[in-house]
Parts: structure tokens; sequence; C-alpha cells
């Protein structure tokens, strides 16, 4: 069962009677002819977290209690006063009741709000998010300063997507406090929005228009000026010019990708968010991939990347990885190495006919061999206490059958330990 979800994999938000949103002009009618009469949309009641937001009643596909938050509109003569659409470079309409000042959480004073100094991007403390009984993530805190890519690491369900949901105003958090882009993330969501690219797990674009199509969709919805000869400049700039008029729905997972990276960026964000982009993806498309990512920090870009992979969490600047909701270490890759306080041994056959399996259920036993990582025909054996660990793997070393050298600890060798030594919660 999923976090946050009651018995029978409901939304703790879908439990709750709500007024209805929306009614048809015959209501009676409407009812009869409409299948399974609890899937409205309906908002969320006052007193609850989420009030005033969308979700579906339970039995139906809804979106989380917190999603797609409303505001109140400008009052204003219908076809007069100021436009609604506004074009980049411009101030945005202001909901009424809001001051036009910009955020009081912006740079200047991000380090009285969280204790961080500098020129920080994303700068969080405290955050915690809880679905129902469940708290999936649990006192966080982290800075991205400008320009860095900021690699996101942790195992399934350790709260990596939730906290990306909560940077860019797609989530509340329950507890916590700080700013994206010098908005504050509880009261500024919308402005959030407007200046981040978030690349989701799963492709999210329409399937059955071209690429084209897609990023010329994506330009109106953000009301890109000069929208025709942005998508050109994006097509080209992504190595998607000769495929424009390929429908979305039969490009590759490569391809798909890069489609999915050039929607992000149609509206020249200042933030991507980029969650696990390159799942399922082949070592090919993955460098290039990486390489435009560089490619775009270097422009002065900055990326949050959530990723399972170690050879792509060493091309990033600073590290974090998250346990169950819990911060377990933070730093550029050498800190986190070196935080880790693990030695580690190489040990490979020296004859034919061994192999590392026949070594390492004896060694698994040895409590100072606390990890046990294979790599091809050679097995990396690592622990916190060097004399013990040593100790341990003496008798072998003995054994001419085998050739041990001491080495560094990789990051994959950290981040198994850090997991193994992480309790699970659910």
């Amino acid at each position: 069962m999923g976090a946050g979800r009651l018995p029978g994999g409901v939304h703790p938000a879908a439990g709750q009677y709500q007024a209805a949103l929306l009614r048809a002009r015959n209501a009676r009618r409407f009812a009869e002819n409409r299948p399974g009469g609890d899937g409205a949309l309906r908002r969320l009641r006052r007193g609850h977290l989420g009030q005033g937001q969308l979700h579906r009643a339970a039995g139906r596909v809804h979106a989380a209690g917190d999603l797609q938050p409303r505001e109140p509109r400008q009052a204003r003569v219908p076809r007069r006063g100021a436009p609604q659409a506004f074009r980049r470079g411009e101030a945005a309409p202001r909901p009424a009741g809001r001051s036009h000042a910009r955020p009081t959480c912006g740079y200047a004073a991000m380090s009285a709000v969280t204790g961080f100094t500098g020129d920080a991007v994303i700068a969080v403390r405290g955050l915690t998010k809880r679905f129902g009984d469940k708290t999936v993530v649990d006192d966080f805190s982290m800075r991205v300063g400008r320009g860095q890519i900021y690699g996101f690491l942790g195992p399934n369900g350790s709260g990596k997507t939730t906290t990306i949901r909560m940077l860019c105003g797609l989530l509340t958090p329950d507890g916590g406090e700080g700013s994206c882009l010098g908005y504050d993330i509880r009261r500024d969501a919308a402005a959030i929005k407007r200046e981040v690219g978030y690349m989701t797990q799963r492709f999210g674009l329409y399937e059955d228009l071209s690429i084209a199509e897609n990023l010329d969709f994506v330009a109106r919805v953000y009301g890109v000026p000069d929208r025709k000869e942005k998508v050109a400049a994006t097509l080209d700039r992504l190595g998607l010019g000769s495929r424009r008029d390929q429908l979305a729905g039969s490009l590759s997972g490569g391809w798909k990708q890069r489609l999915a990276l050039a929607s992000c960026l149609m509206h020249e964000p200042k933030l991507l968010l980029l969650d696990e982009p390159t799942a399922g993806v082949d070592p090919k498309a993955r460098r290039d991939f990486w390489q435009q990512i560089h490619e775009l920090a270097a422009d002065g870009l900055t990326v949050l990347i959530s990723t399972h992979y170690m050879d792509e969490a060493e091309r990033c600047h600073r590290l974090a990885y998250i346990a169950y909701g819990k911060l377990l270490v933070e730093g550029e890759v050498g800190e986190v190495i070196r935080q880790s306080g693990l030695s580690t041994w190489e040990v490979a056959p020296a004859r034919a006919g061994l192999t590392i399996g026949a070594l390492s259920p004896s060694l698994a036993e040895n409590a100072a061999a606390e990890v046990l990582v294979p790599f091809g025909n050679v097995l990396h054996v690592s622990g916190r206490d060097r004399v013990a660990l040593e100790a341990a793997v003496g008798h072998w070393r003995a054994d001419p059958g085998w050739t041990w050298r001491e080495i560094a600890p990789t990051l994959e060798d950290v981040f198994i330990a850090l997991m193994r030594g992480a309790p699970d919660h659910y």
C-alpha cells in the first residue's frame, strides 16, 4: 500500500464529504446519465489543509488533495482593463488581496527565513509532508546555489518526488519554511510554477500530437512571445528539427526524453526539476542528455535532478541522499565519500575456476564486513571499523587463490551502506 493511502488504496482526501464545486443546469438528469455519480470534481472543505482545492471522490481517479491551488481573481469589467495574458518580462497580474511587492522570502531575506546565506535558488528548512499517518518527508533541509547541478538520490519511496513537488508549488508542506527562486514555497506557488520547468518521471505530453505541435501547445500555455520562432529555436537546440512532424507516441524512450526536456525549456525557466529523467534510457541517450544539462548549467540555469545511477550522481556538483524522508548526507562527491567513514577492500580470484560467489557467503557472516558489492568478478568489501574489517579479511588474504588490495570506497559503496543503515518506516 502506498504512503498516505487508506485501506483499499484510497487517498485520505478522497474519504471526506465535500460540497459540490460544479453543478449542471439539470442536475438530476446529469446525475442519471453520468456513470458513477460519485466522481464529480469537488473542493475540500474549510479546515482541511488543502481547503479550496480540487480532487475526485473515492473510487475514481483524482489528484492529491492539495494539488492545483486556486486563488481569487482580480475583479474587472469584461473586455476592459489589463489583459489576462501577459508576456515574459512583464509583471503578471496579481490575485485580489495580494501585495504587488516582491515576496518577502526573496534572495535578500532568505538567510533570515532559512538560516542559509548566499545566492540560493532553493533554500528550505524543516520541510515535512505527511499522507495520513505516514511521514513521507521528515524535517528536510537543503540549499541549492545558482547554476548548480544538484543530485537528489535515495531508494524508491524515499520522498524524492514529494520533495520536488513541494519545491515547485504542486504540494503544500505540512511543516517547514523556505523559498524557491526567491518566492515563499507556501504563499507563492503560482509564481514558482511560472518560472520552473518540471520534468516528471512519466512522459506527460500528448502522444497523438507531433513534436512541434506539443511544443507549440506548451508555448501557448505559458504565453511565450514570438511563439513560432521560439518553437523553431528549441527544436534546433535539442536536435529535434528533423523529427518535428513525428508523432510523440511513436518516439523511442530517448527521443521522448529529449522532447520532454524541450517542453520544460520553452518558457525559459530559471530552475529545472528533473525527476528520474533517464530511467529506462540507453547509455548513449543518457550521455547526450547529461551533455545538454551541463551546457544549460554553464548558461546559469539551476538543475535539481533525481537519479538512481551512480555514474550520473558523479556528474553533479553536489549531492543529497534521502532515505524514507530523512536527509542522511549532503555535499560534493568527495565530501560524501569522506563523511561515510567507510574502509574498502577489493578482492578478485587469482586463479581460474574461482568466483566471488564462493567467497561472499562467508564474508557476509562477519559483522565487520557491512557492505558487499560485486562488480563483475570483483567484490568490494566495506565497513566503518577499519581495524575490525582488516582483521575480518585477514584469513582470506592469506589464501593465494585470492588477490586483495585496499581501495578508496566508490559512491555506490557509500550509498548501499547508507541504504542498509536507514530504517524502512513502511
